[in-house]
């Protein structure tokens, strides 16, 4: 059986190239030369990037009647598009919807059957205050455009009965959920403690607490007592099988990351079946199943951050430390609240 180093799970995860790269040991799943840059256009005419595309994606686009989609711009030999560019937020929003929907009902891309029903925002500015939001998208569809996705991730610690130093966290206990077996991406994986994505116009924090009473049945005062924001990771992810549609997606993702320290006679419990159940492990169990590869590949970077930030995983004992931490703050050139988090 493969085993898998902290770098490894780090690469795997944050697996598309960097500048000056033309692939990875787990970007070949993708000729990222190919892929089609989907641009925005500014009020001053300048044009920006916000997603990256399959060219499957944009030919499948082109033949949608232009009276669903919208007129488009291809450049064929820039490799660039321009799509949903209508006067209006409502109006872009329904055509990204008018052409999801009609995809979903032809068939034509196997990830549109994860159909959630949940908004996800894609955004034209990175004001913190206002972020503009260019348009909607429905969740499972969001990969297709290869646009910015957001999301919250919490990891649930308990520390040991008498374990007063809060210096030394190598006794802690952390809850893992394994996925349920009928997800319809990375099913029966593990996970973080609670982690969700975040719809259109809701507040990261909220939609924690949302996610902890759904997936875990944490209580919402508890939650807001002791889950403490942490920052941001963010990195670029290139889906494969696992991610239950087409593989070499391309998934430019920002997790907002929390921490709780739960008391000892709290147990998290599935609630909406997305979780069929917890593990109380160790933090050397937990390191023994992130090496075995068993953590969904974002989940295993949420730890990865854990350990950084709790002083487990350090300069002294692990050699690719600098790597790792650059990839947990990747900078992604597209617009949205990530670039101000």
């Amino acid at each position: 059986m493969a085993r898998f180093r902290n770098v490894d799970l780090m690469r795997q995860a944050d697996a598309f190239p960097y500048p000056g790269e033309t692939e990875t040991p787990y970007s070949t799943t993708v000729d990222t030369t190919r892929l089609v840059t989907l641009l925005h256009r500014n009020p001053d005419g300048t044009d920006q990037t916000i997603g990256l595309l399959l060219p499957q994606v944009v030919e499948a686009l082109v033949q949608v009647p232009e009276e669903i989609r919208g007129p488009i711009n291809y450049d064929t030999p820039a490799r660039t598009l321009r799509a949903f560019e209508q006067p209006t937020e409502p109006e872009r929003s329904a055509a990204v919807a008018a052409v999801m929907q009609r995809w979903r009902e032809q068939k034509t891309f196997a990830i549109l059957s994860g159909w959630r029903d949940e908004l996800w925002p894609v955004y034209a500015t990175s004001d913190p205050k206002a972020p503009e939001v260019l348009y909607s998208i429905e969740r499972a569809a969001a990969g297709l455009l290869g646009v910015m996705r957001y999301g919250v991730h919490m990891t649930g610690y308990v520390r040991p009965e008498g374990g007063a130093d809060d210096n030394d966290n190598s006794n802690l206990k952390i809850w893992v959920p394994r996925r349920a077996v009928d997800k319809s991406t990375y099913p029966s994986m593990l996970d973080n403690t609670v982690a969700g994505g975040l719809m259109t116009g809701e507040d990261p924090f909220e939609c924690m607490v949302r996610e902890a009473d759904e997936e875990a049945t944490l209580p919402e005062a508890l939650m807001r007592e002791k889950c403490q924001l942490t920052g941001t990771v963010s990195y670029i992810y290139i889906t494969d099988e696992r991610a239950g549609g087409e593989k070499g997606l391309i998934y430019p993702e920002t997790q907002w990351v929390y921490d709780i320290e739960l008391p000892a006679d709290v147990v998290p419990s599935p609630k909406d079946g997305e979780v069929a159940e917890f593990y109380l492990w160790t933090v050397a169990e937990v390191q023994e199943a992130l090496a075995r590869g068993e953590f969904k590949p974002n989940c295993a970077l949420i730890l990865i951050d854990f350990f950084v930030r709790k002083g487990i995983l350090t300069k002294e004992n692990e050699t690719h430390y600098d790597e790792i931490v650059r990839r947990l703050h990747r900078e992604v050139p597209f617009p949205g609240p990530h670039q101000t988090a």
